[in-house]
């Protein structure tokens, strides 16, 4: 006997309807899709993540460190309020402390007269010593 179709039946079956050996394209297809959003996603969040740091490391501040922890803290916590906090790090530029007081100390140095340290190089050749200071100098010519 014969198999015929149903006459009402369509004559040929659409592609997202699975085969008869078990294959489904459009399974395949959508898990392809799934997964390279999935990484385009993932990206997109690290870059947005990376931003306070890349700011920093473009202007060299001095408070990378610190921007570094707030990002890696708000990217495992998912607390915004750090990856804010890194932003405006990264945006405001802390000013230097550190220069004015250590020339205020060098000038005080030089004013009660006591010889400034001299940096010695690593190597052990006399020709490359650094410059005696002014006080040194004079007591240099006085012995």
């Amino acid at each position: 006997m014969p198999i015929t179709t149903h006459p009402l039946a369509p004559h040929h079956l659409p592609k997202f309807i699975p085969g008869a050996d078990g294959s489904d394209p459009l399974f395949t297809a959508v898990v392809i899709l799934l997964v390279i959003l999935l990484m385009v996603i993932g990206n997109l969040y690290f870059k947005l993540h990376a931003i306070p740091e890349h700011m920093a490391h473009k202007h060299n501040n001095t408070q990378l460190q610190v921007i570094a922890v707030l990002t890696i803290l708000a990217l495992f916590t998912h607390n915004n309020i750090f990856w804010v906090a890194a932003l405006l790090l990264a945006v405001i530029r802390l000013p230097d402390f550190s220069t004015p007081i250590n020339s205020i100390a060098k000038s005080l140095e030089r004013i009660a007269g006591q010889p400034e340290a001299v940096i010695k190089p690593k190597s052990h050749d006399k020709s490359e010593l650094a410059p005696a200071s002014d006080s040194q100098k004079i007591a240099e010519k006085e012995a």
